[in-house]
């Protein structure tokens, strides 16, 4: 009898993170959609906000990092293989992208991007 109670709560325990993770990335992309800036305001903007940009690339600095350059400046993005390769990111390809902005304390600002749409090759 008292098993039911105890694995009910756990169940319950056990689907709680997944609800608050929707919910938590629902509100991610909300903030982004808000946040629609150009680069020079990405640069100033507190850490981990959600962001929403537009540029083109402008090379690749290393594996997953690109440089993304609009009309007020470029900076770092980091983008995941499994949002795009370097074959879809060449220079001159223009981007939208959804990301987190990422303070350093010894490096430049930078973008990890959590979504990013091709917009013209």
């Amino acid at each position: 009898m008292r098993k039911t109670p105890l694995l009910l709560s756990v169940i319950v325990f056990m689907l709680t993170p997944h609800v608050w993770a929707e919910q938590d990335d629902y509100g991610f992309f909300e903030e982004a959609a808000k946040n629609n800036i150009t680069i020079v305001q990405a640069l100033r903007a507190n850490d981990e906000t959600a962001v929403t940009l537009q540029g083109h690339i402008v090379g690749q600095i290393k594996h997953e990092h690109y440089e993304l350059k609009d009309t007020t400046g470029s900076m770092a993005i980091e983008v995941d293989d499994d949002l795009a390769t370097a074959d879809q990111l060449k220079v001159g390809t223009e981007v939208k992208v959804v990301g987190e902005i990422d303070t350093h304390r010894y490096k430049p600002t930078d973008i990890e991007v959590v979504k990013i749409e091709i917009m013209k090759e």
